[in-house]
């Protein structure tokens, strides 16, 4: 399991502190820019397909750790799988 480094958890939880929105993620917009499927990102993370389907479609976050896992295995930057105010406008 890939665990971030702590100052990388500090500075991830002050930008979701700041990204208070309804959807919280972007997973399913990388997903889609990468042309991957959830039952892909599933098999790489070892969680169940409803687990990933919960986090695409927003009905549950991630934790940290799993965001940061998730950030590795698409190779994207954690933050950029966090929606901030910006891209609701």
């Amino acid at each position: 399991m890939f665990y971030p480094l702590k100052n990388e958890v500090l500075n991830l939880n002050y930008y979701l502190a700041n990204s208070i929105l309804t959807e919280m993620n972007r997973i399913k917009e990388v997903l889609d820019e990468k042309g991957i499927k959830q039952k892909w990102l599933a098999e790489k993370l070892d969680k169940s397909y409803n687990i990933v389907n919960g986090y695409v479609l927003n009905r549950q976050q991630p934790r940290l750790e799993v965001l940061f896992e998730i950030a590795k295995i698409l190779d994207v930057d954690p933050k950029s799988l966090i929606k901030t105010q910006e891209d609701k406008k």
